[in-house]
């Protein structure tokens, strides 16, 4: 089962469209048993950060996509679905979020036109399965106002520059997280895609 997670919030109807659309039937679920269970999971986001924490809290979700992480078993966080990983956000304050990685999450430079909105290319930091067939340098959808900062460095497989050179893509063994949106990102943003679910799902 692939779970696309559902806290009330984010894009996940486009999400669930383009995994159907690689021919796989994704199960959109809010079950913390479901999570557990899954072969794979997508946290997909837009919003603020602190209502995504609210919500999952609720929700009783906290627990079991950290230990799905933590068992490194394969994970795709969009967008929120990056940002909750780290320690904490300065999005309307400062709000902790799941601590899956030490870091901030910090608003980007005074300068530029925020929210960050349109197409931009990421430039591949690592060499990983996940980005087989894409372009170095090649263009994703973003909508953003804040951006991830880990502080180990390492985890950083793209990068984006927007007034900053800012993490777009974090990568640590079977977990992906992306800034973009690869349900927007037309033929390279459905590859991300293809290419994450054949790497969990290599018998499917």
């Amino acid at each position: 089962m692939i779970a696309v997670i559902d806290y009330g919030a984010g894009n996940l109807r486009s999400v669930v469209n383009a995994i159907k659309s690689l021919g796989y039937q994704p199960k959109i679920t809010s079950r913390p048993d479901d999570v557990r269970n899954a072969r794979a999971v997508v946290l997909p986001g837009v919003g603020a950060a602190c209502d995504t924490m609210s919500n999952l809290k609720s929700l009783r979700l906290i627990d079991a996509i950290s230990e799905f992480i933590a068992q490194d078993r394969p994970f795709f966080g969009v967008c929120l679905g990056l940002q909750v990983l780290l320690t904490g956000t300065e999005e309307g304050g400062w709000h902790e979020c799941l601590s899956i990685f030490p870091g901030r999450v910090k608003r980007l430079p005074a300068g530029q036109k925020i929210p960050h909105m349109g197409w931009n290319q990421v430039k591949q930091r690592v060499s990983h399965p996940v980005f087989a067939g894409i372009p170095d340098g090649a263009n994703f959808y973003f909508v953003h106002s804040y951006y991830a900062e880990p502080e180990d460095k390492s985890l950083v497989a793209g990068e984006t520059e927007y007034g900053i050179p800012f993490c777009s893509v974090i990568a640590k063994g079977n977990l992906v997280a992306t800034q973009f949106h690869p349900e927007k990102s037309g033929e390279f943003g459905l590859r991300l895609y293809r290419n994450f679910l054949r790497l969990a799902l290599p018998d499917s």
